[in-house]
């Protein structure tokens, strides 16, 4: 007899349909420098179970021809609070609208959640992405 999954598809695509305020950009003004944004106080929400996430998000990157406005980065960030999104999806979806609206020379987000159940997570993603074979 087979169980139901407890994750389902739903569960893994919760909050990648959010509906995400823009990040404005300035234009850069220098050459070859690094950027790195904390964001020590980041919440969201598990889809499944409904309960508060907590954890640092960190942006590296190397602008290019756009800075990022931190004001609307914090906004978009905040943004998170409600919408119930798996952590792994958190750091990925935040890499890709900031290399959509910024278009860095490269970036980094990394997210680095606070335990539940005794267990934490660091989850980070970069830009550009390595190509991978496909199992």
């Amino acid at each position: 007899m087979s169980k139901a999954p407890r994750y389902t598809p739903e569960h893994a695509k919760a909050g990648l349909d959010h509906t995400f305020p823009e990040i404005e950009t300035w234009p850069n003004q220098f050459p070859s420098y690094e950027i790195v944004i904390d964001d020590p106080e980041f919440t969201s929400v598990c889809p499944k179970t409904g309960l508060p996430d907590f954890g640092v998000i960190t942006l590296r990157y190397v602008p290019s021809k756009q800075c990022l406005e931190l004001k609307s980065y914090k906004e978009y960030l905040q943004s998170y609070r409600n919408i119930g999104i798996f952590q792994e999806n958190i750091v990925n979806q935040v890499l890709e609208h900031v290399v959509r609206w910024a278009k860095p020379v490269w970036a980094e987000v990394k997210g680095d959640f606070r335990p539940r159940g005794g267990i934490s997570t660091v989850v980070i993603a970069r830009w550009p992405r390595k190509r991978t074979r496909s199992r």
